[in-house]
């Protein structure tokens, strides 16, 4: 009797929360229970060395390739099609945000990407048909539109109620899908003030972590020259709106206020904020004090040389780096974002910390002088099992 067949498409495999739960979840797929081929639109990212050897990595099709690249590379490979969509994308993208005057969001354009490429787009492996497939990314128009299968499952990774999007436009999308994969509670939650319709799709499965592999990892080097402070704050992820950082400069300004001196905060990632992030630290004065270590392939090592992790965001999912400093034993403080208490039990496993910047800083200050709160959420951790491979069961049961 043959296997039960899963394809799970991706945009690629650089440093991000999504792209480290896909490892999590590749590496506890049982090949003796499944046959698994994995799509990654564009063949990049230092993860993809993390491919288990027992996934069948499909090759790279050009269309998918650019989808993300500069305009000026998809059409030197003659991906027009692609092209054409993707400024189809950007108009009506444009057109919309214009029209109901708000704010542009990353969220909403990759929908409005998802149906305007789509179109252009090869069918991928189009003599087979699957049990299962799982669009692990938005956009999710692609994996609907292009892959043949019995089932369809897309996955929630942020939280819907932060976000500006065209909820009539997007649920088509997500309606056309059997089930709906949440990371958490909270996420589902937020997801259904958007989208109440769709309650009987959504399917509870947490971000599954590959703990061994973060623990080796973080023994493969030493980062003491960079990370040379008396008090190490760390914060790692991508130099987007979502993260925050712009606003670490302030607060790392109103520390000193709370009398926090002898410390420094490293960023660890890569993004279009950059330029944003440093104009910030110039404008705060806070150059010895706020630490932009930039993108690093390997993050595990300065997670395991800090002495507190902090996760600024303006709104998350739920954070894998949070989790895996937890797993490293690291005290982490979180801001209060919507779906902050679904991460972090407060007082118990790290500290939630108001948003705003002067009374963010003073829930920092008073965390890094509380050392009995600390030392108690240590020993937490250090005696916790955050392995959750156990999740895995729960795409197997969509199948059988």
């Amino acid at each position: 009797m043959s296997k039960p067949s899963i394809i799970i498409l991706m945009h690629y495999l650089e440093l991000g929360g999504a792209e480290m739960a896909l490892i999590g979840l590749l590496s506890a797929l049982d090949p003796e229970k499944v046959d698994v081929d994995l799509f990654i639109y564009d063949h990049r990212g230092p993860l993809m060395r993390f491919i288990p050897e027992h996934i069948n990595l499909l090759p790279e099709k050009r269309d998918y390739s650019v989808i993300e690249r500069p305009l000026s590379e998809a059409l030197k490979k003659g991906c027009f099609g692609t092209v054409m969509g993707r400024l189809l994308s950007k108009i009506a993208y444009k057109r919309c945000f214009r029209s109901h005057h708000s704010h542009e969001d990353d969220i909403s354009y990759y929908d409005y990407l998802g149906r305007f490429v789509t179109p252009f787009l090869h069918k991928i492996s189009p003599g087979k048909n699957y049990d299962l497939a799982i669009s692990f990314l938005i956009p999710h128009q692609i994996t609907r539109a292009k892959v043949n299968a019995k089932k369809y499952l897309a996955w929630i990774h942020t939280d819907y109620s932060t976000v500006q999007i065209n909820p009539v436009a997007e649920l088509k999308t997500w309606n056309s899908y059997d089930h709906i994969a949440s990371i958490s509670r909270e996420v589902a939650k937020s997801f259904l003030t958007v989208f109440p319709s769709l309650k009987d799709k959504v399917v509870p499965i947490e971000n599954i972590l590959p703990v061994s592999y973060i623990k080796k990892r973080a023994d493969e080097k030493d980062v003491s020259n960079e990370m040379p402070a008396d008090l190490k704050l760390l914060s790692i992820g991508r130099f987007t709106n979502a993260k925050n950082f712009d606003n670490v400069p302030s607060i790392a300004s109103e520390l000193k206020k709370h009398g926090i001196i002898n410390f420094q905060w490293y960023i660890i990632g890569f993004g279009a904020d950059e330029e944003l992030i440093r104009r910030k630290i110039a404008e705060a004065n806070v150059k010895d004090k706020v630490i932009i270590l930039g993108k690093k392939e390997n993050p595990y090592p300065y997670i395991k040389a800090c002495d507190i992790y902090i996760q600024p965001s303006r709104y998350e999912g739920k954070s894998i780096t949070v989790r895996e400093a937890q797993v490293l034993g690291k005290p982490v403080a979180i801001t209060n974002y919507p779906t902050a208490k679904s991460q972090v039990i407060n007082g118990k496993d790290g500290v939630i910390v108001p948003m705003a910047n002067e009374e963010c800083a003073a829930g920092i200050a008073k965390f890094i002088l509380d050392s009995a709160t600390q030392n108690n959420i240590k020993n937490y951790l250090q005696s916790h099992n955050f392995g959750n491979e156990e999740e895995v069961s729960k795409i197997y049961d969509l199948i059988k």
